[in-house]
Order: structure tokens, then C-alpha cells, then sequence
């Protein structure tokens, strides 16, 4: 099982900052949290990065039970 970091609304929307989720791939990864944390979490994906171990790669790229999936929505703020 992979370790799931969440950031930002996509943690707000799944309640938790990290899981594990089972997955051999980022896309299963990610699948399997979608079925986990519902419609609300795959509607945010679209507009995210997700990254493997801090780095972007394909979605097809294979995960490991040390691997960390982010899941990183778009940031914005600043000063005014």
C-alpha cells in the first residue's frame, strides 16, 4: 500500500492529510481513493498535480508499498 499525502481543499475534502491506498499504479492509487472519499474528491482531481515521491510521472508509473502518491490542488493567495 502506498501512502497518500493530501494538500489543501483535497484534504478538506477527504478529511485527512494521509492515508495508505492500495494500487499498483498512481491510477490505481488515485482510483481507489475516489471510491474511498467520493465525488466530491473526483471532482477536485482534475485541477490537481499528483506526484510520485515528490516528482511528477505518468500515471501508468508502478507504486510500491514505500511510494508516496501527493495529491496537490491548485494554491493561490498572496499579498494584495
Amino acid at each position: 500500500m502506498a501512502t497518500l499525502r493530501l494538500f489543501a481543499q483535497a484534504r478538506e475534502v477527504a478529511g485527512t492529510s494521509n492515508d495508505t491506498v492500495d494500487g499498483a499504479t498512481v491510477d490505481a492509487v488515485i482510483a481507489n481513493a475516489i471510491a474511498r472519499y467520493g465525488q466530491n474528491f473526483a471532482d477536485l482531481l482534475p485541477t490537481c498535480r499528483i506526484w510520485l515521491n515528490g516528482e511528477a510521472v505518468p500515471t501508468s508509473t508502478a507504486v510500491g508499498d514505500k511510494d508516496e502518491v501527493a495529491v496537490l490542488p491548485p494554491v493561490s493567495g498572496g499579498f494584495e
